[in-house]
Order: structure tokens, then C-alpha cells, then sequence
């Protein structure tokens, strides 16, 4: 318990400061108004995960708190990308748009640039931060994000550069205000970083280890979402079946899910992401008398083959992770079950995409995310000899998209004639008349209907399958 209490008087003391510093950076904006003459615009791009998103909801909440005023243009007086490092080409992306920037900052002297996220924990990008783009103004990473109102004290009244980039935390401050992009659902970090060393992952270097959040912490968050009309909760994480393993009490996941269902006004749960070799018993129980977890469970497999998946240190093998999918088919035969695969890891075999598909084929995905191997400087499979001549990963990589995407009509067609409950998400796209809607499952629905419904749960005859997704009628 001491440790636990040592913990907590740390994470108060940083909150304590760190909402000193947004007050502090109310009087640093409106010097930068008087300057300006007009109140000061700020745009933050997001590159990335849910997590990445949520990161970026507290960026932007403390700058519009501190007296910026949103700009979708990034012609901004403050632009910040959050970026992510999974794959390269997000890094060139980022690269790309800083070479923009140093345009809009020749016409306007007054522009701050600022970079964070997952990127900015590589030394080889601070290098070249440095070397190739120094009109970069604030740099940090992902272990200190909670520090930017300090950070952004200190660019405003020194103008810069800064650079503060942190090897690790035991920290994350959550206390600090926030603009959802959502009224009605809201992702909650409950856990930062990861442990299982994927040979072909960068975020175990760029996140840091697993961290929990305290669970009374994650709960009183969530009470406070559902309080401000909050429907749809998301729990976060790198790998949210660890959630708990470095806690004192040793919380569970499957107890927090247990916890969360108790809340309230919370009418929809979700998570993101689990992990194979962890993934629990308890959990499929907690998820089979839940009335408000969703049915949905995205179950990253990456290879069908077991030599791959050696080589990828993804501790488990084709076998076990059938076991746990054929587990999950039965306990919870409502369930829509997505993926994550790559093609072309290195010494993938022709024989081995075959091994993937086979998966494919029996456990039946309702969807997947289907990626070309991306070697990432810095992990163990960026030094492996064998990388996969690229027409041969084209190859495979279409078969396995091939049986993806029939896999995924034949499970969404199930679906045909039936009445499911909806969460309306937004006016569509590309006709007005109609409002787009999220199953339980994350099967999308749209559907005749008008601002008025957005937030709202609404049930919805499924009336023609579109291959993916329905064309449905309110009930």
C-alpha cells in the first residue's frame, strides 16, 4: 500500500502543477493576442492509433482552455502533429507536412511548430529533427505528453527551441481539460506502453513498458464521461489483457470490465487492443452476462504460420491461437471476431500465406487489417537477412485480401433481415438524407434520419447488404 500511496501523492503533486501551468498559460496567450492582434489559432493533426487520438483530444483541450481557437487549417499561429512510428511511410508523412509548414512560418514569424508522439522518442528522427528541420519549435515525446502546458509556458515567454524527451515515466497525468471529438463516446487510456517485444514492432521503444492506471481512477473517469452524456466508452491500451499485472491490488481485466458494466448511463463498452497469449477465461465470462460490452473482439493474429509467428516472438502458435478463436466462436457465437495480419515478414514462404489463410478460412474474420510488411529501423526484424522480395509479399499479400474480403460479406450477409440496435454516428458522407450507425458488432448501418439522432441508439431493420456494410430502415 505505501507504494501505491507514494504513487498517488507524486501523480497529485504533477496534477496540482500541471493545472498551475494552464492557468499560467492563459496570461502567456493573451500576450500572444495583443501581439497578434486577433485571438491566436492552433490545428493538431492526429497520425495513429485510438490512443494517439485521445492523446490529441488533451492537446487540443488544453490549448482552446489556455484561449486558442481551433483552426482546421494549418496555416495556424500553433500547429502540433501527434504522429506515430508503426511504419515508415507514417514517419515520410510527417516529414512531408513539417516541409509545408516552413512555408506557412516564412509568411507568419509569430507561427510555433510543434512535434510529439511516438516518432519523437527515436533518436534517429531527433537527428534529423535537428538537422533538417530546426524551425521546429516544441519537441516532446510520449512518456511527458501531460507536461505540455509547462512546455508551452516555456515556448510562449522564451520563444524556443524546446526539447524534452523522457526515456520513461511512472506517471500520467489525466486531470487536465480535454475536447472530445465526440459527444457521445470517448476513449479512456486505462494502461501505456508494452512488454511483448514483437520482433517487428517499434512501440515497445517508443511507449516504454506496461503501466496501469489505478482503477478507482479509470472508473471515477468514466463516471465523470457518463455524466456529460457519454454513451460509448472505449478502454485503451497496447495490450489491454495485461491491464492491472504491475498494480498493487493486482486489478484484472476482466474485473475492471466487470466494474465498468456497473456505471451508470455507460450503455455501449468497447476495447482496444487485446492480446492473444493473454487473453483470459474470465474475460470471455464477464462477456458473456454482459448487457453492455460490445460484440465485438479484434483478436491480432499477424501470421498463420508457426514459424513466422516463432520468429515474430508473438508467444503463441498457429494451434493455441485457433484453440482461443474456436473458444471465443463458441462462448460467444454473437461475437464478431477482426484481425490484424502482415504479409511478407521476413522468411515468409508462399507455404506460409497458405498457413494464414487456412486461419482465415476457420475462424471466419469478420473483418481485418491487412498490411504489407514494413521493416522499422531499430526492431530485431529490420537486421533479419531474409526480407521478402516485394512481388512475392504483393502476391501473397492479395491472396490474403482476397479471402479476407470474402470472408468478411459472407459474415456481414448473416446479418441480412434482422433488427439490431444502432449508435448513430454522423450525417453520411455522401447523402445527407441518411445518418450513419454503429453496431454492437462494428457493423455499419445507414439509414433515413437527421442530426437530431446523433448519439442516440436507435434500432434499425438490416435491410440490404452492401457487401460490408447495410442500408437499413429506423424501426
Amino acid at each position: 500500500m505505501e507504494v501505491k500511496t507514494d504513487l498517488a501523492e507524486k501523480l497529485a503533486k504533477e496534477t496540482a502543477l500541471q493545472q498551475h501551468y494552464v492557468e499560467e498559460l492563459k496570461a502567456e496567450v493573451e500576450k500572444l493576442k495583443a501581439r497578434l492582434g486577433h485571438v491566436p489559432t492552433c490545428h493538431v493533426t492526429t497520425f495513429g492509433c485510438q490512443m494517439n487520438a485521445r492523446d490529441s483530444e488533451k492537446l487540443l483541450g488544453i490549448l482552446l482552455a489556455a484561449g486558442y481557437e481551433e483552426t482546421e487549417s494549418e496555416e495556424a499561429d500553433f500547429v502540433i502533429y501527434n504522429t506515430c512510428t508503426v511504419r515508415d511511410n507514417a514517419d515520410q508523412r510527417v516529414y512531408g507536412r513539417l516541409g509545408v509548414l516552413k512555408g506557412f512560418k516564412n509568411k507568419n514569424k509569430e507561427m510555433k511548430i510543434g512535434i510529439c508522439g511516438c516518432m519523437t522518442q527515436e533518436q534517429v528522427v531527433i537527428d534529423k529533427l535537428k538537422k533538417s528541420y530546426p524551425f521546429v519549435d516544441l519537441i516532446f515525446g510520449t512518456h511527458n505528453l501531460y507536461k505540455f502546458p509547462q512546455l508551452m509556458c516555456d515556448l510562449l515567454a522564451s520563444g524556443g527551441p524546446i526539447m524534452d524527451i523522457w526515456k520513461d515515466t511512472d506517471i500520467t497525468v489525466e486531470d487536465l481539460p480535454v475536447c472530445r471529438k465526440y459527444s457521445y463516446k470517448s476513449g479512456i487510456n486505462i494502461m501505456y506502453g508494452c512488454d511483448k517485444f514483437c520482433t517487428y514492432c517499434i512501440v515497445p521503444y517508443v511507449r516504454g513498458r506496461e503501466r496501469s492506471r489505478d482503477k478507482d481512477a479509470i472508473l471515477n473517469e468514466i463516471r465523470s464521461l457518463a455524466a456529460d452524456g457519454v454513451k460509448e466508452i472505449m478502454l485503451l491500451g497496447q495490450n489491454v489483457n495485461s491491464y492491472g499485472k504491475n498494480l498493487p491490488d493486482k486489478t484484472t481485466f476482466a474485473q475492471l470490465l466487470a466494474a465498468t458494466e456497473e456505471i451508470e448511463g455507460i450503455e455501449r463498452i468497447r476495447f482496444m487492443t487485446p492480446h492473444p497469449k493473454d487473453f483470459s477465461d474470465d474475460v470471455i465470462e464477464v462477456m458473456k452476462g454482459s448487457e453492455k460490452i460490445c460484440k465485438h473482439i479484434h483478436l491480432p493474429l499477424q501470421s498463420g504460420s508457426s514459424p513466422i509467428l516463432k520468429r515474430m516472438n508473438r508467444s503463441y502458435d498457429k494451434e493455441k491461437y485457433l484453440d482461443l478463436a474456436l473458444k471465443i466462436r463458441s462462448e460467444l457465437p454473437d461475437v464478431a471476431i477482426t484481425t490484424d495480419i502482415i504479409v511478407g515478414f521476413p522468411g515468409e514462404t508462399m507455404a506460409d500465406v497458405e498457413e494464414t489463410i487456412d486461419v482465415i478460412r476457420k475462424v471466419e474474420y469478420d473483418n481485418a487489417f491487412t498490411f504489407q510488411y514494413s521493416k522499422r529501423e531499430g526492431t530485431p526484424a529490420a537486421r533479419f537477412p531474409d526480407q521478402v522480395d516485394p512481388v512475392l509479399m504483393q502476391e501473397g499479400f492479395d491472396l490474403v485480401l482476397e479471402e479476407v474480403q470474402k470472408m468478411a460479406r459472407k459474415r456481414t450477409a448473416l446479418l441480412q433481415g434482422k433488427t439490431e440496435l444502432a449508435l448513430v454516428e454522423e450525417i453520411n458522407d455522401h447523402d445527407p438524407s441518411l445518418v450513419t450507425g454503429r453496431l454492437s458488432n462494428n457493423t455499419i448501418v445507414h439509414f433515413k434520419g437527421d442530426a437530431s439522432l446523433i448519439g442516440e441508439i436507435v434500432p434499425v431493420s438490416l435491410d440490404v447488404c452492401q457487401g460490408f456494410y447495410y442500408l437499413g430502415t429506423r424501426q
